[in-house]
């Protein structure tokens, strides 16, 4: 699907003028760069952080430095927008802010495509001129499976990635992608060395965030690797400090691995599988007793006579294996024989031994294979083949060995491709097991074989000691074909076995599942009947497009996680008790990948970076070099004023002198001695000056990132902080927002959908995008930028601008502003323009821009046509001052949004003189209720009339019968009841003791109205009372005391005039107040005889007031608040 074409671009093109104005005025004054209190003004001692931060407020917001592979596209914006907001809504509330920007160039990346370019350039000439185009067929690749697709281990945390993994490009070559990127031909071949990327996006991205109106110091940017200098030192000093809290250590463990790189391929080094880990399983080993005879005949002479052959299947269950009953293999899968010994093979798929060879099994001592013909199979075996070969399985209670049976399910992706069978757990294999005894003769073998007794292995409370049998009966589940009752079934038997199982057999009779699993496995392995394995939980790719694998190797790793819980657990702690996260959903990612993370390998040998201190032949990795750069940015502009460190910055400091113990320093871990002042060479003023800033801007106040990054960056953000920093220095919030679908599908250059952030600001300017990106949405689902939006923003931008410059120069405005010339349109427009006011002010703290956009905007412009309307009805002009309140007014609330439009009404209609990004949050009285109550009763009643004549309109063109004709002259009657109905007293007292003693629970308090008996005209009046007390802020005593909070027929009087000018050919409007007649009594709940008294006429046709006559039935329905209407033409 291709993306809008804009037809007409005048209006857009006008509004970017003005932007681009605007963009230069701010960038030429420096307004964005953020400074703290001096030495001068706070001396270093005399204040600690809090202290600085009362006295001056501050706000401190980043999102993740973007990867300097390419151009940013919408999806980029869409965060840093957040940050954005935040920061615009921050300096209107009179506080500091800063916001700055660095430049992620660490990891494979890069290196990966310098390297594919040099080849490119060597196979095609510099210019890729020997290139002949060619046919290229290949299908968008697939996103890799998500953790939570594969997730077998339900003692794991998996995350649910939704982030569109594989971009699906159609290109071929590396020099293509770039002719994507817009890269110019003769340039590309510039690309092939690594470091000029890191000279050639930071430009484009400053240049696109410029254009987008973006609040940001640039002075404090920066390129990481140790291409610049004192990053590179900040960098070393944080991997130090964490080796020596025992935070980094060395040893060997599972990790995903590139076999073509040679090294671990962690998540920002992918191309498909983010999020994607090693799944740990126990491989068992079934010992081979007697080969089917096909299976004999294939291996006759291809093994030594003493050699012992193993079925090698793959378990997350060790602790049930007592169960088992026989094995399965698929009959079409191809499985092979691989030599571990000279007398010991494996039968296994080749996927699995090629995991396998990275794990010490066929190739040891870490002497890893780089290519697949390495690994040789002495003989392939279909699964057919080797149906009905006896082994031995481990613990089994029938010792006399099992079969191997076939199961048409077993995945050739997944293990080992042989999967052992305990039908007394397992539903699957109880339900394959009972289908093959039922069916032997069509599978091809012997019922007995599938007929094995199922002994119990496992007590559960909720299924017995058989927990695969009772739930396949219970499920009624008839075949292994009914896959997602199976799942199910799957589900509900390992989670009840695991959590609240007790061991039946084994030496680890009598204990509980949960401690017995890790012994079983611990004891199988001692005795040689099993061993470790692992493999990708999902499908990795590498930047180098190499499939990867997982591998056990000694590695440098962060040891996150279960290794050392009291980390853990005071992660855990800070994130439930202090951390603000905004939403519910990000507080549990946060908790499941805390119990879930372990160690993360640390350092690679391949692509870009800082070198490893203590090790330079390893480079730090991407995710680990990036955990703390925020405090970076803190004093990154004393040290150099280029993003390379190769111009000093605003103090004279050389990347030698940033030793660990100045970092130390600056970041309150040690105080100023005179040794360290000696060994740097830094001055006292100078090291002081790094310090405050810091510690003023620290700790980081909002850290806004697409959830995605809440498994790896985001948790390993939280984790170095604690580790690192005294704890007034965490962070204080984190705000993970979902991705940016275009136009309702997910963003795809192959398919055209997709926008880049230049894309979006060349069509439809910032302010538009700007807006356009708040109204997509704020929590951690998927929002969407929704072109047509966009669009249309810019329409009501110019048009709104247009009406504000023609608006104060209209000289029948009114111009006085003396309380006697004041109208009730006035009041109420100013009442409602301050609830707005506040309305906005919370939606922007609580960061909800969708909700901040539409007070701040939407209603607010909307607010500003009923009062136009309503005067323009009433013949009464608008006045001036007000108008220039509402034209100011609305300047400032959409500031941290618009920022280019308000300031140019604010500057040039305004004539203010100086720019509104230094203005403050207007300060309005709170609404007057009487003010908010005769509002919401204005807009509901005008409804109400215009919704019964389109009732009548649409009754008529059914062709059915209506109480008078809507296309003719009309007259309308509004009745009004002067007083409320007895029968009301007792839902009054109802809804008070509510109030009083409880709450007005919507259910509660509805289920007790049902019992009383008149739900019909009772509900709708005590949802009345119930919308007055809880939305309408009316106090208590006014709403018990069933007063109303205005003059309902002086209203309605105000707004006759404006009903004739709404309702299609009403001639004449009269209001009737109707009241209880005294012969009627009052005894009878109000049901007494009704009169009325015409009180309010406009128009022609109607009489004056008093008496009214002939009531229609609708008088009887009315109740003070809610008016009834009657219609009949004249």
């Amino acid at each position: 699907m291709a993306t809008l074409k804009l037809e007409n671009t005048e209006k857009r093109d006008t509004l970017i003028t003005i932007e681009k104005k605007y963009q230069k005025q701010w960038q030429e004054s420096g307004i964005f760069n953020a400074t703290a209190p001096t030495i001068a003004e706070v001396p270093i001692a005399s204040a600690r952080s809090k202290d600085l931060h009362q006295k001056y407020p501050k706000y401190f917001g980043t999102f993740a430095y973007p990867y300097m592979n390419g151009t940013l596209h919408a999806g980029h914006s869409f965060t840093a927008s957040k940050v954005e907001y935040s920061a615009g809504f921050s300096r209107m509330q009179g506080k500091r802010v800063l916001f700055p920007l660095g430049f992620h160039c660490t990891g494979m990346p890069i290196k990966a495509c310098a390297d594919k370019l040099t080849e490119d350039v060597r196979r095609f000439g510099q210019n890729f001129e020997k290139y002949e185009e060619e046919q290229y067929d290949g299908d968008d690749v697939p996103p890799a499976p998500t953790q939570a697709e594969t997730k077998e281990d339900i003692t794991k945390f998996t995350s649910k990635k939704s982030k569109a993994v594989a971009k699906g490009v159609k290109l071929r070559y590396q020099f293509q992608i770039m002719l994507a990127l817009g890269i110019p031909k003769e340039e590309i071949h510039k690309f092939a060395d690594a470091n000029y990327w890191l000279k050639y996006f930071p430009p484009l991205c400053k240049r696109d965030l410029n254009n987008f109106g973006a609040r940001i110091d640039w002075r404090r940017s920066f390129v990481t690797t140790d291409a610049n200098p004192y990053y590179d030192a900040f960098v070393r000093w944080q991997m130090n400090r964490l080796k020596e809290l025992d935070k980094i250590q060395y040893g060997s463990r599972y990790t995903i691995y590139s076999p073509k790189d040679g090294q671990p391929c962690m998540d920002h080094d992918r191309t498909e599988g983010e999020g994607v880990a090693p799944q740990e399983y126990t491989a068992l080993k079934l010992k081979v007793k007697e080969w089917a005879p096909e299976a004999s005949k294939i291996l006759q002479g291809k093994l030594p006579d003493s050699a012992n052959v193993y079925f090698v299947p793959a378990t997350l269950r060790p602790e049930t294996m007592y169960g088992q009953t026989c094995c399965f293999v698929g009959p079409k899968i191809r499985y092979g024989v691989f030599r571990v010994s000279e007398k010991e093979y494996y039968v296994i798929t080749k996927r699995a031994a090629w995991n396998m060879a990275f794990q010490d099994t066929f190739f040891k001592n870490g002497s890893f294979p780089r290519d697949a013909s390495e690994l040789i199979s002495i003989a392939e075996l279909t699964g057919a083949s080797v149906v009905g070969t006896l082994v031995s399985a481990p613990l089994s209670i029938h010792q006399e060995g099992v079969r191997i049976l076939p199961m048409d399910t077993v995945s050739p992706t997944k293990g080992t491709g042989v999967v052992t069978s305990v039908p007394s757990d397992s539903p699957d294999d109880y339900a394959t097991v009972t289908d093959l005894a039922k069916k032997a003769d069509y599978y091809g073998i012997k019922r007995e074989w599938a007929e094995l007794e199922i002994f119990p292995v496992v007590e559960t409370q909720s299924y017995g000691n058989l927990a695969a049998p009772f739930l396949v009966k219970k499920m009624k589940i008839n075949s292994p074909k009914d896959t997602k009752l199976l799942a199910d079934a799957k589900d509900l038997a390992y989670k009840e076995g695991y959590y609240k199982g007790t061991m039946l057999v084994g030496d680890f009779k009598g204990e509980p599942v949960e401690a017995a699993k890790p012994k079983v496995k611990a004891q199988l392995i001692e005795n040689g009947d099993a061993f470790e394995y692992a493999e990708p939980n999902g499908h990795v790719m590498s930047r180098s497009a190499d499939e990867c694998v997982v591998a056990y190797l000694g590695q440098w790793f962060l040891n996150y996680g279960e290794n050392d819980p009291a980390w853990r657990d005071q992660v855990l702690d800070y994130v439930r008790n202090d951390m603000e996260s905004y939403s519910s959903e990000t507080k549990n990612g946060f908790e499941k990948n805390l119990d879930w993370l372990n160690r993360w390998a640390c350092a690679r040998t391949y692509g870009l970076g800082s070198k490893l201190p203590w090790e330079p032949k390893f480079l730090v990795e991407s995710l680990s070099d990036s955990a703390i750069y925020m405090a970076y940015y803190t004093i990154s502009h004393f040290l150099h004023s280029d993003n390379f460190g190769t111009q000093q910055g605003l103090l004279s400091i050389k990347p030698s002198q940033m030793l660990d113990e100045v970092w130390d320093y600056i970041f309150c871990r040690r105080e100023l001695s005179d040794a360290l002042l000696k060994s740097s060479g830094i001055s006292k003023p100078d090291l002081e000056s790094m310090r405050r800033e810091f510690e003023y801007w620290y700790p980081l106040d909002q850290r806004i990132s697409g959830k995605d990054l809440i498994p790896n960056h985001l948790t390993f953000f939280l984790y170095i902080h604690t580790a690192l920093f005294p704890q007034e220095y965490w962070p204080r919030a984190i705000r993970a927002n979902g991705h940016l679908m275009l136009n309702g599908e997910k963003m795809s250059k192959s398919t055209g959908n997709f926008l880049t952030l230049n894309d979006a600001i060349t069509k439809y300017g910032a302010d538009a995008t700007r807006i356009a990106l708040a109204d997509a949405g704020d929590g951690v689902e998927d929002a969407n930028f929704e072109e047509t939006v966009a669009n249309q923003i810019i329409l009501r931008m110019y048009t709104l601008k247009e009406w504000c410059e023609d608006i104060l120069k209209d000289p029948s405005l009114r111009t006085s502003t003396s309380e006697a010339d004041t109208t009730l349109w006035d009041r109420l427009f100013l009442n409602e323009m301050h609830t707005l006011v506040h309305q906005a002010h919370a939606h922007y703290s609580a960061t909800d821009y969708k909700v901040a956009l539409k007070s701040a905007l939407y209603d607010f412009t909307s607010t500003r046509d009923i009062y136009r309307e309503a005067s323009i009805a009433a013949s009464v002009p608008m006045s001036l001052p007000l108008i220039r309140t509402y034209i100011t007014l609305q300047a400032l609330l959409i500031t941290p949004i618009a920022p280019h439009w308000a300031d140019y009404i604010y500057q040039e209609v305004l004539a203010y003189d100086t720019t509104i990004q230094n203005a403050q949050w207007p300060e309005v009285p709170l609404p007057d209720q009487a003010l908010t109550a005769t509002y919401e009763y204005i807009r509901a009643t005008s409804t109400a009339i215009t919704s019964a004549e389109g009732q009548n309109v649409k009754k008529k063109n059914k062709g059915k019968p209506t109480d008078y004709d809507p296309e003719n002259p009309k007259h309308i009657t509004i009745y009004t009841a002067a007083s409320f109905p007895a029968w009301q007293e007792k839902y009054i007292h109802l809804v008070q003791t509510f109030y009083e003693t409880a709450s007005l629970d919507d259910k509660r308090l509805n289920a007790e109205v049902g019992r009383m008996g008149e739900s019909k005209k009772a509900m709708p009046f005590v949802q009345s009372l119930r919308k007055r007390l809880l939305h309408n802020g009316e106090a208590p005593e006014a709403v018990f005391a069933r007063t109303m909070a205005f003059d309902e027929v002086d209203v309605l009087g105000q707004m006759v005039k404006g009903v004739m000018k709404t309702v299609k050919k009403c001639v004449g409007v009269e209001v009737v107040s109707v009241s209880v007649s005294v012969e009627g009594g009052e005894e009878d709940e109000g049901e007494g005889r009704k009169v009325g008294k015409i009180v309010r006429v406009a128009g022609d046709g109607v009489g004056g007031v008093g008496e009214a006559t002939g009531l229609k039935a609708q008088a009887e329905m009315a109740v003070p608040g809610s008016p009834t209407f009657a219609f009949e033409n004249v």
